[in-house]
Parts: C-alpha cells; sequence; structure tokens
C-alpha cells in the first residue's frame, strides 16, 4: 500500500496511508478532509501528515489554518492523535472517552464525537451513524468492530474504519471478481452487545445505512481500500453481506 491523496469531489479527499504491524506488515490505514460549508476544513481520523500529502493539505487549507476540526471517530484508532494535534494547533480535537483516556493531556471537546450534540455541529455537511446492537468501544481491545461512519452528502462518499471492509482481490483471480468485496469486520460477533434484541437492531441499522447510501459513490475504508459503486450497488452488496455473516452472529448471541 502506498501514502496518497485522492480528490473524490464536491469537497472530499481522502488520505489512503500506511500502518506497519511489527514494523513489516502494511495493513494501511485512512483519514478524510472534508471542505465545511461554511469554508473551514474538517479532518476525519488522525494521520501523519507527511511529504506530498502534507504539502497538499496545507496548501488547501491555508497552511492548515482553515481546518476547524478534526474528528476521531475510531474509538480504537488513536495511534496518530497527538501529532494531528500538533500539526492543527488551532482545530477543535474530537474524540471518544477512550480516545480522552489514551491523550488525557490533549485539550479535548467535551462532547463525545458520537454525540448529538456533534453530530448537530457538523450536520450541514455531514451525517454520523452509529451502528446499534454492538459495543462502540468493546472492552476487549482486540475488537474493532465498532466505529462511528461518516456520509459526507455531497460527494456520495462513505467514511468508515473496520465496520465495513473491502476485500482485496488477488491477482490470480482479478479475472473472475475485478472489484473489492464488501465485508463485516470479523470481530462483529464478538462485538455483540448481550441484549436479546441484538441481532435486530444490528440488523436494522445495516437496512437503514443501506438505503440512507443508496446512491453511494466512493467507499473509504479503513485498511482495505477505496472503491467506486454505481447507484445500488453498494446497498445491494451491504446487504449482502451481512447476510452472509447473521447465522454466526446468532450463534454468538445464544
Amino acid at each position: 500500500m502506498t501514502e496518497a491523496i485522492h480528490d473524490l469531489g464536491q469537497g472530499f479527499w481522502t488520505i489512503r496511508g500506511d500502518l506497519k504491524l511489527g514494523g513489516v506488515l502494511n495493513v494501511g490505514t485512512q483519514a478524510g478532509l472534508v471542505r465545511l460549508s461554511d469554508g473551514g476544513f474538517a479532518m476525519l481520523d488522525s494521520y501523519p501528515l507527511t511529504g506530498n500529502i502534507r504539502d497538499r493539505v496545507m496548501q488547501l487549507t491555508d497552511q492548515g489554518r482553515a481546518v476547524r476540526a478534526v474528528l476521531n471517530l475510531h474509538p480504537h484508532h488513536t495511534l496518530h492523535c497527538a501529532g494531528i494535534a500538533r500539526d492543527f494547533p488551532q482545530a477543535k480535537l474530537f474524540g471518544s472517552r477512550r480516545h480522552w483516556d489514551k491523550h488525557s493531556n490533549l485539550d479535548w471537546q467535551p462532547q463525545p464525537v458520537e454525540s448529538p450534540e456533534v453530530a448537530a455541529m457538523f450536520a450541514a455537511d455531514l451525517q454520523f451513524s452509529l451502528p446499534r446492537g454492538i459495543n462502540y468501544i468493546d472492552g476487549n481491545d482486540r475488537v474493532h468492530a465498532g466505529s462511528l461512519l461518516a456520509w459526507h452528502m455531497a460527494s456520495r462518499t462513505l467514511h468508515v474504519d473496520d465496520t465495513i471492509n473491502l476485500m482485496p482481490v488477488p491477482r490470480l483471480l482479478k479475472r473472475f471478481f475485478p472489484k473489492p468485496r464488501v465485508f463485516l469486520h470479523p470481530t462483529m460477533a464478538q462485538a455483540m452487545k448481550p441484549e436479546p434484541d441484538a441481532l435486530a437492531e444490528l440488523r436494522n441499522w445495516i437496512a437503514e445505512l443501506a438505503a440512507q447510501c443508496h446512491d453511494l459513490r466512493h467507499l473509504c475504508a479503513a485498511h482495505s481500500g477505496l472503491r467506486r459503486f454505481q447507484p445500488g450497488e453498494f446497498s445491494r452488496e451491504l446487504q449482502a453481506a451481512f447476510r452472509r455473516v447473521e447465522g454466526k452472529l446468532a450463534k454468538a448471541k445464544v
């Protein structure tokens, strides 16, 4: 995976980043840059800005001065919060309570990033979606299925960390499967809430997200990449991805 910044149009740029496990295996990560209706910018997630990517972001944002907010959406993605806070010291810093705990020295805004108050602040440009039926912050640090999704209406782009992924297609199979496959995070079953209606809640949330993103053009998924869709295509694939694992999720509730 190679670092890059892509202009998806209508004021949305996706940053495709590197994240090496053990310094060897590059699983990739992401951030997003959104031009707000008031002329400012918001960063979605934290990523160390260097080289050409940093130059491009600074060029777009008046050397960073126009970045009004940094929204850390995944409670288990905490590595680069301090770095992005240094890059944009004037920006309001939002995160989950887990971000607050991991970086208690940073100047966090008092409202959790997943709160209705934060959603209202950015409603002109972004719609946030918090999965139901699974834990947003799981007690097991290896369970990363929960995250806050950001839907950018103008560009028809969904920015999502871990909850929804794209499965890369091996080179030898691309003739038969040319596009990465949509799938739900492998720890989804472990993230299920211990409540009798948890599976129904998750199923309903998937259906609502599919309807909301019916005309999605771009899916930006952490660790697994970027894919363009035709209208209606993502909704069908998302619901198919849920059906493939529904039986496993049901057993997890027994």
